[in-house]
């Protein structure tokens, strides 16, 4: 069974840091495509960074968060740093691989993020 398991998810004062994992199982991850989103309330679901044959992250994080993998540990990571208060946001663990020759995508079901003094 397919699973994306989020975790690391708090509140922060702005300018602080936090690491977001998600623990994947059900599929053979080092071959997945691994990413990040968020979705703050009233606002859709945004791309945050994602790791596949590239790094990609959008430009309200570049230089401030960091997209990571393990294989070995079958998890990615999202080391946040210079948080501000914009960043707070359920953020979603998310992959797009094959099973069983199908392609196929996974959402976790989200950490809080909450960034205020």
């Amino acid at each position: 069974q397919v699973q994306l398991v989020e975790s690391g998810g708090g509140l922060v004062q702005p300018g602080g840091s936090l690491r977001l994992s998600c623990a994947a199982s059900g599929f053979t991850f080092s071959s997945s495509a691994m990413s990040w989103y968020r979705q703050a309330p009233g606002k859709e679901r945004e791309l945050v960074a994602a790791a596949g044959s590239s790094t990609n992250y959008a430009d309200s994080v570049k230089g401030r968060f960091t997209i990571s993998r393990d294989n070995d540990k079958n998890t990615v990571y999202l080391q946040m740093n210079f948080l501000k208060p914009e960043d707070t946001a359920v953020y979603f663990c998310h992959a797009e691989f094959r099973k069983f020759g199908l392609r196929r995508s996974a959402w976790g079901q989200g950490t809080q993020v909450t960034v205020s003094s």
